[in-house]
C-alpha cells in the first residue's frame, strides 16, 4: 500500500526562465539545489520539496508541447507551506515585491486548516502560500 508523505516536487515549464527563477530564488526564498543546463533544468529547495525550472525551448522542454499560456495551463495550482508569519507581514512583504495580493482565507492543505493567500508567478501559474501555525 502506498502512503504519501508530501510533495516531493513539481514541474513548471517557462517562456521566461531569469523571471521564474528570480520569483522562486529571491522572492520566496528557494534555493538553486542543482542545475542541468544540457537537458534544461534548475532544481530549487523548497523546504522538503523540489521546484523545477524547465525552459519551454530546452530539451526537457520541448517535450511538453507548447509555452505555458492563460488558456492553456498544465497546473491549476501549487502550495507552498510556509514559516508562521504575521499575515500583515506577509502582505507588505508580497506588495513591496510588486506581487498582486487578495485577502487570506481559511482553506483546508496537508496540515488541516489554516490561513492561505493565492498569488501569481510571472508565468501566471497560481501559487498558494500556506501559513503554518507551529
Amino acid at each position: 500500500m502506498i502512503e504519501v508523505k508530501g510533495i516531493d516536487h513539481i514541474v513548471l515549464r517557462t517562456s521566461n526562465i531569469e523571471a521564474m527563477s528570480r520569483f522562486y530564488v529571491e522572492i520566496l526564498n528557494c534555493p538553486v539545489e542543482r542545475e542541468l543546463p544540457e537537458p534544461g533544468l534548475i532544481q530549487l529547495r523548497a523546504g522538503s520539496g523540489l521546484i523545477d525550472l524547465v525552459p519551454v525551448d530546452s530539451e526537457l522542454g520541448r517535450l511538453g508541447g507548447k509555452a505555458p499560456s492563460q488558456d492553456g495551463r498544465n497546473m491549476d495550482h501549487l502550495c507552498l507551506q510556509i514559516t508562521n508569519i504575521a499575515e500583515s507581514e506577509l502582505l507588505n512583504y508580497l506588495s513591496g515585491n510588486e506581487i498582486e495580493v487578495e485577502d487570506l482565507a481559511e482553506r483546508y492543505g496537508a496540515e488541516g486548516f489554516g490561513r492561505s493567500i493565492y498569488i501569481n508567478d510571472p508565468e501566471g501559474n497560481v501559487v498558494e502560500l500556506k501559513i503554518l501555525n507551529l
